[in-house]
């Protein structure tokens, strides 16, 4: 009879043991027999906003021409510095940024500057994290010969195609002074058409300079809205910034 109390006694202790350790650990699930850790909660996202307006240097990845551009082309960039808000880094140097070929207008013959627009869509981290965008060209630093026009960004060649039609005009006078000096007039004709129609001929027959962008170029391109990033997503598999 005693001994039965005794197991009486030492099962009833064991399970109030048991039942009170559950209650100081609430993150142990019994699971087959084994106690577990029960998988914590994430954290909440943190999101934080880089405003619209804020201007993102860019290097070309590629190269890029109107003499063989087409719309809807790709155009792969990367950060070149990078971008912080509140004392911390948002968008690290090295982002990877995609976009694409808007419009492409070759240069005129006669006159007509050479055009090319072009958009960003997405900007991919180096962990991964992909947020898409609206981004525009806001200049192209460096370049003497390209200039940026518009709210939607349109990088604009240079073109001396009429300076070289009125060159070419002008340069047939003396030509024919000089042929009329020769011969009494006759000879002015044949100076006029050397000098001028075979010149003007050249220039009409050839476009004026097309817009060249080269691999690691720089271009700076501006959020044309605000966009939000998840910091956790942002910098995961990084260290801390």
């Amino acid at each position: 009879m005693r001994a039965v109390v005794a197991l009486l006694t030492t099962v009833f202790v064991a399970g109030s043991v048991s039942a009170q350790t559950s209650q100081d650990s609430p993150h142990l699930t019994p699971r087959n027999g084994v106690q577990t850790t029960a998988p914590k909660d994430p954290p909440p996202a943190q999101f934080i906003t880089v405003n619209s307006g804020t201007k993102i240097p860019l290097t070309l990845k590629q190269a890029i021409t109107t003499k063989s551009a087409r719309p809807g082309d790709p155009v792969y960039a990367q950060t070149a510095f990078p971008i912080t808000k509140d004392d911390q880094i948002v968008i690290p140097a090295g982002t990877f940024v995609q976009g694409e070929i808007q419009r492409v207008v070759r240069p005129g013959r006669v006159k007509g500057r050479a055009q090319l627009q072009m958009s960003f869509t997405s900007m991919i981290f180096p962990n991964g994290y992909t947020v898409m965008m609206p981004g525009a060209v806001q200049n192209t630093p460096g370049s003497t010969s390209n200039t940026v026009k518009g709210t939607e960004g349109t990088i604009q060649g240079d073109s001396t195609k009429g300076k070289d039609v009125g060159t070419v005009i002008a340069s047939s006078i003396p030509g024919a002074g000089i042929g009329a000096i020769a011969d009494g007039g006759k000879g002015a004709a044949i100076g006029a058409a050397s000098g001028g129609i075979l010149g003007l001929a050249t220039v009409l027959l050839t476009r004026g300079p097309e817009i060249t962008l080269g691999t690691g170029d720089s271009i700076e391109m501006v959020l044309e809205s605000s966009i939000e990033l998840d910091q956790a997503k942002a910098h995961k598999g990084t260290t801390a910034q």
